[in-house]
């Protein structure tokens, strides 16, 4: 029997509550909200934070690995050969692995994970209208570049990326969708392994006109966190260069500004939901549905104007909490899932799901049980880490947040009656025993995620976290 295809569609910037079905109800995603009818979604999965303001770097790194965050080879730039990706693994075991679209994690990784590819973009972010790709090259070498002024109303140094192409003109999110789907339409005897990474909703937030009149800014509603900015001052913002996401709005965050900011970001969001009815339309058309397992998440979160924060260099649940939807074929249909999952655990839960062997170089914790109706969990809590500035860990109820440039704006929430992570309880004398907890949790999590590899708080920190 042939085993079922799957197609993964990984988006770049998409935070968890962005799906109408799963509680949204200003934005628009009928086709995301059919997967959800049909499917498995994990309301409650999550990266474990990144080693770089560029988090979508080690945040694919891990999808693609199945490593742990400071297993990395660095901040995730490259997967080293010892490490099997995803794509590699389904490869190897007799399916035909197409990638198309963004790929962070270098040219040698892509071409040992691929047998086939198109529109490939060898990159962070670029103009939605005009991205650098290449073609497939079956030898896996590419060294083609071409030079490009990325800052050219600021600045005149050029950058080599590395390029085959341009569409100009066309969408990133229209022109990688119609390559899978030229891939969908194809005979073949093999199942796929069909990895699409979009470039979106990441800004610039540019959208074909349909969607961009799609929201009124007057319209939407603010986040109850919402704030002119953030309280204190961690090691990013206020306007000091150290992270381009918060200077995509200026300061003091106004509610105007901050409502057209997530406007703009519905749009790009409902632009994917419009291709992704169009990859389920090819996929039935062709037959292929019911045996195809869908696979939709994004690589990280986004504050946009939460916390008084614009990007997604905090460890905040706007930032590490993601969508997850798995439906098609064996998947339970029309189940919400609340236990804890890392994206990372994703490459292990597909190779149980499909019967292939998970390579020793994951490290994932397959959730293949939860997708049949299992409630039995794989992770009571869960770590984060922003580069050297935060580590936090957090269980069902609560959520320690330690910054090293200020001690003293330590941070405890709890989840359940504060989801939002409001109201500070780190200094109340009632919940000292829940901080003496979490603290000695923080300290074991440093020790099995053997965090001292390239970003690590310093030694008078931890002895300082030390009971």
């Amino acid at each position: 029997m042939k085993k079922p295809n799957i197609l993964f569609i990984l988006t770049d910037d998409q935070r968890a509550d962005t799906i109408h079905a799963l509680g949204n109800k200003q934005i628009k995603t009928p086709n995301l909200d059919k997967l959800v009818e049909n499917g498995t979604a994990f309301t409650h999965a999550h990266i474990p934070g990144g080693t770089s303001g560029a988090v979508c770097m080690p945040s694919r790194a891990m999808i693609n690995s199945g490593k742990t965050l400071y297993h990395l080879y660095g901040c995730g730039e490259q997967i080293p050969t010892k490490d099997t990706t995803m794509g590699q693994c389904f490869k190897e075991n007799g399916y035909e692995t197409i990638g198309i679209g963004k790929w962070h994690s270098g040219t040698e990784s892509y071409g040992r994970s691929f047998c086939d590819g198109d529109n490939i973009f060898f990159g962070g972010m670029w103009d939605h209208w005009n991205v650098p790709v290449c073609n497939y090259h079956k030898d896996g070498i590419y060294e083609k570049t071409a030079n490009f002024t990325p800052n050219f109303f600021h600045a005149n140094h050029p950058m080599p990326m590395i390029c085959d192409k341009i569409s100009v003109g066309q969408h990133s999110t229209d022109l990688f969708t119609k390559s899978a789907i030229e891939f969908i339409e194809k005979d073949r005897e093999k199942p796929f392994f069909l990895y699409l990474s979009y470039l979106a909703p990441h800004d610039p937030r540019t959208m074909p006109e349909e969607f961009q009149n799609m929201y009124n800014p007057d319209e939407i509603e603010l986040p109850e966190n919402f704030a002119p900015g953030h309280p204190f001052y961690y090691g990013v913002g206020l306007m000091t260069g150290e992270s381009r996401d918060e200077d995509l709005a200026s300061y003091p965050r106004t509610e105007k500004e901050v409502k057209q900011h997530i406007a703009d970001y519905y749009a790009m969001i409902s632009h994917i939901d419009y291709n992704v009815g169009k990859l389920i339309e090819a996929l039935e058309k062709k037959g292929e549905l019911d045996n195809t397992i869908i696979v939709f998440t994004g690589d990280n979160g986004l504050a946009v104007g939460q916390h008084g924060l614009m990007g997604k260099q905090s460890v905040y649940d706007h930032s590490v909490r993601v969508p997850l939807i798995i439906s098609g074929a064996g998947i339970e249909k029309g189940l919400r899932c609340d236990n804890y999952v890392y994206l990372l655990d994703i490459y292990p839960s597909l190779c149980e799901l499909v019967g292939l062997e998970i390579p020793n170089s994951v490290e994932g914790r397959s959730f293949e049980p939860m997708l049949k109706g299992s409630t039995e969990k794989t992770r009571e809590d869960l770590y984060f880490s922003y580069t050297s500035l935060i580590r936090s860990v957090k269980n069902e109820r609560y959520k320690l947040l330690e910054y090293r440039l200020e001690r003293s704006q330590s941070q405890l929430f709890d989840l359940q009656n504060d989801p939002n992570e409001m109201n500070n309880l780190y200094h109340d004398p009632n919940y000292a025993d829940v901080v003496k907890a979490l603290k000695k949790r923080l300290l074991e999590y440093k020790a099995e995620w053997e965090d001292t590899a390239n970003h690590p708080f310093s030694k008078k920190y931890w002895d300082e976290v030390t009971l």
